[in-house]
């Protein structure tokens, strides 16, 4: 059996243009390398809503439990302005000892790593038990017809998973400094004040929103929601935007629209939150005598794997490689994460966040080939004494 070479393998997914929802390749090569390796491979195509249509892969080599998954996404953000780049997004170009290219972070790189470390691994023989990849290409964009529709068919099928790591890119400086055990949840609300247009000389003549949406705003903003906890930074009511699309400087606008994050921890609920929302809501609708709509889109919930069996494991595996503990952590914005941890423990790991999203996206070769190694050791220690 060949170990693929995780850089090489980093800088052919990287020259697949995969920014959501086109694949661009990127599935057919994990496939071909996948199955190379013994893996029986199923693509999976979803599409529903009027959305495009996303490639998936679920990849499994064993039959046997317990089954240890690997989950990440081939898909990644626009590049923006190929100007601000020192080289082609989608070039793949090393440099210094430094890989630069969309998704070399975030998180192909990961994926490509984890391939490496399985490869090596079997080298030795089939585990006792089954190693699988979840692979989508619809967790930068809207996610539904991704990760969360792939775990459904795994679940009419009577496939089990039974722990899960995600490779994205949870570490500060160096790979493997930092795992995630959790994730704040995150709810989108929209306001909209409604009142009726008029001249700015007659203001009794018409009902003005913006002095109630200036009242919710501060009303919501000053909103202590907790202190956090153990685990959690406190939770944060973030506004994003204040429109009324008014040009004129004579007019008073019939309607007043904002719209705020709420990144939350275990402490609430979505439904504990819109509650909390909706009594700001009737008091400045009763002081103002208006019409208020909010509409709510809840992104993923908050969610903890509690240290234990699962976590020390990924840790101590972790620390043998790096010679160092890594932290835990529950910080950043929402992963797939959030979908698996319905079916199995689940804890993400992956390389540096630093330039995630930005231009010049990189990761230096170094840490490429100590997440490989980190990985190995995971996937090791996993199938010498699976976790309980």
């Amino acid at each position: 059996m060949t170990v693929p070479d995780p850089i090489a393998l980093s800088q052919a997914l990287i020259r697949c243009r995969s920014v959501t929802p086109d694949d661009a390749g990127a599935i057919g090569v994990l496939e071909t390398t996948l199955e190379a390796l013994g893996f029986s491979c199923q693509r999976l195509r979803f599409e529903a809503d009027g959305s495009a249509p996303i490639e998936n892969l679920y990849a499994r080599i064993g039959t046997q439990g317990p089954n240890f998954c690997f989950a990440g996404h081939t898909d990644v953000v626009p590049a923006g302005d190929a100007k601000l780049w020192q080289h082609d997004p989608f070039a793949a170009v090393i440099e210094n000892g430094t890989l630069f290219g969309r998704g070399a972070a975030d998180m192909k790189s990961a994926i490509a790593s984890f391939v490496a470390a399985a490869a090596r691994y079997l080298t030795s023989g089939k585990p006792y038990g089954s190693l699988s990849l979840l692979i989508t290409g619809d967790e930068e964009g809207i996610a539904i017809n991704g990760t969360a529709k792939v775990l459904e068919w795994l679940k009419e099928k009577g496939e089990r998973l039974d722990h899960c790591l995600v490779g994205e890119p949870t570490s500060s400086a160096r790979a493997g400094d930092t795992i995630k055990i959790g994730r704040r949840g995150s709810m989108n609300t929209r306001l909209t004040v409604r009142g009726t247009q008029g001249h700015v000389a007659y203001p009794q003549r018409a009902a003005n929103p913006l002095p109630a949406l200036a009242a919710l705003v501060t009303r919501l903003s000053g909103d202590v929601l907790d202190e956090g906890n153990e685990h959690f930074d406190p939770s944060t009511l973030s506004f994003t935007t204040i429109d009324t699309d008014n040009t004129a400087t004579n007019v008073i606008p019939a309607e007043a629209k904002a719209g705020f994050n709420i990144r939350f921890t275990d402490q609430h609920t979505p439904a504990s939150l819109q509650a909390r929302i909706a009594r700001a809501v009737e008091a400045v609708k009763s002081e103002f005598r208006c019409e208020i709509e909010t509409v709510h889109q809840v992104s993923g919930v908050s969610f903890l794997t509690k240290p234990g069996a699962f976590t020390e494991l990924l840790a101590s595996a972790t620390q043998q490689v790096t010679g160092k503990r890594p932290n835990y952590s529950t910080t950043g914005g929402t992963s797939d994460a959030r979908f698996i941890k319905d079916h199995c423990p689940v804890a993400e790991l992956g390389l540096s966040n630093a330039t995630m999203h930005k231009a010049n996206e990189c990761a230096t070769l170094e840490d490429i080939g100590l997440l490989s190694d980190i990985y190995f050791a995971i996937i090791d220690s996993y199938f010498a004494k699976p976790p309980r």
